[in-house]
């Protein structure tokens, strides 16, 4: 009986033996979550570093440091981005500037922005028109309303109304650009007039390419382009182009 108790009770190092034992089986856990933790920790740590990798990489596209852009991210989200959705960076810190310096380092940074924007676009522009011209050598790109000869041209030069928003626009002069895209993304319906054309069509027609005009909405007449042909000057409103008039109460006033 005394041999079968010393075989049925496990001795102290039988004991000690599974005590270690049960250690070592519970000790991987705690390591995998250590090892879980970190790994998660190092995952974090990438994102936010590619994160701003990339915010860097948009700063710099527009010459802004990642402060001036954390800035811009962070006035799109309060009023100005609701009254101005879509509005680009260096307009919105210029705009919202808080000291003359600042408001003179963001508009000389646009300035050259528009610059090389411009540049690209009248490169590409007349690479178009090449082309166009090599596929289709028998059309226009965009057929103006009328031509300066035209009785519409010759005949007095006060603007018949029936509504329509009138603008007046010129050469080199990136606030017309805006505008009319502006006009364009509210679908408003208007005629415009270029002032200074000396009867070019083509010069029209190249402008309304660089603003993005449509061609399906002049095709329709929602758009109508046309040579000023001293309209503007004839209205007698002052003030610099572009100018957007409508006919109130048989007077014509700027919008």
């Amino acid at each position: 009986m005394a041999d079968s108790n010393i075989l049925c009770k496990p001795s102290r190092l039988a004991a000690l033996g599974l005590a270690i034992a049960g250690l070592v089986a519970v000790a991987p856990p705690c390591l995998n979550a250590a090892s879980s933790t970190s790994k998660s920790q190092e995952s974090l740590e990438a994102i936010s570093s590619n994160r701003d990798s990339s915010q860097i990489e948009l700063a710099s596209e527009w010459g802004l440091t990642l402060e001036d852009w954390s800035r811009y991210q962070a006035v799109m989200k309060g009023p100005r981005g609701i009254y101005s959705p879509g509005l680009d960076p260096l307009t919105t810190l210029g705009i919202e500037a808080t000291s003359a310096e600042d408001r003179r380092r963001y508009a000389e940074l646009q300035v050259k922005a528009e610059r090389q924007r411009v540049e690209k676009e009248l490169a590409y522009q007349q690479a178009y028109d090449q082309a166009f011209k090599r596929l289709y050598p028998d059309e226009k790109i965009i057929q103006l309303s009328a031509s300066p000869a035209s009785p519409m041209i010759s005949s007095p030069r006060a603007l018949k109304s029936d509504g329509r928003l009138a603008i007046f626009v010129q050469d080199n002069c990136m606030a017309c650009v805006t505008r009319i895209q502006n006009l364009q993304a509210q679908n408003q319906p208007f005629d415009l007039y270029f002032v200074g054309s000396q009867g070019n069509d083509e010069m029209i027609r190249r402008w309304a390419v660089l603003a993005r005009i449509e061609p399906t909405r002049v095709l329709s007449r929602a758009i109508t382009l046309n040579h000023d042909a001293g309209r503007w000057q004839g209205l007698g409103l002052g003030g610099e182009l572009p100018a957007v008039v409508r006919e109130v109460d048989g007077q014509w006033q700027r919008q």
